[in-house]
């Protein structure tokens, strides 16, 4: 498959693959100054409703931190771009924007479903970092927010992207496939 990306470069699939990834970089980017901070605010006021009440951390969402303590020791998060859920937005509105498969008032659906999708999961992803740092400790937090806490992300964000992609092109395709 590689070759023929390299052997036949104006493959309408070639050229798909460098306008998703083109489009992707062009939100990113400009996405830095305002969207990251809006979506570091964001998630930290939605592991707030959770985390708050319980007593497992304290949410600074004006500065996108997360102190969590468990008694014996503390551990601040600080939420960058990394962990907003920018990145996977991003890339998940760059593909959906050039899928064939939607007209343009799904994809504008699709998108804001995406975006609420991909938040709620980063909640979720967040919320049980908190909660395995504040039961096991700080030393657990290199496990919780790297590996853990990934694998539940992206568990969540590949449900989404089948649903999406893969079913959905097989449920307008019925006859094809």
């Amino acid at each position: 498959m590689l070759y023929l990306f390299l052997k036949e470069p104006s493959s309408q699939l070639f050229i798909l693959l460098w306008v998703v990834v083109g489009l992707f970089f062009i939100l990113f980017f400009f996405s830095k100054p305002y969207f990251i901070w809006i979506m570091a605010r964001a998630v930290t006021i939605g592991v707030s409703l959770v985390a708050h009440p319980l007593n497992l951390a304290t949410v600074y969402s004006d500065y996108g931190l997360i102190a969590i303590n468990n008694g014996f020791n503390a551990i601040t998060m600080s939420i960058d771009y990394e962990c907003s859920g920018v990145i996977e937005t991003a890339a998940f509105w760059a593909l959906l924007a050039f899928y064939p498969m939607y007209q343009a008032k799904e994809k504008v659906v699709l998108a804001l479903l995406g975006f609420l999708w991909m938040y709620v999961a980063n909640v979720i992803r967040l919320i049980l970092i908190v909660l395995i740092v504040h039961t096991f400790g700080v030393d657990h937090f290199f496990l919780a927010h790297s590996i853990i806490g990934r694998i539940v992300f992206y568990i969540f964000a590949v449900f989404f992207y089948y649903k999406v992609f893969t079913y959905g092109y097989l449920a307008k395709n019925k006859k094809k496939v």
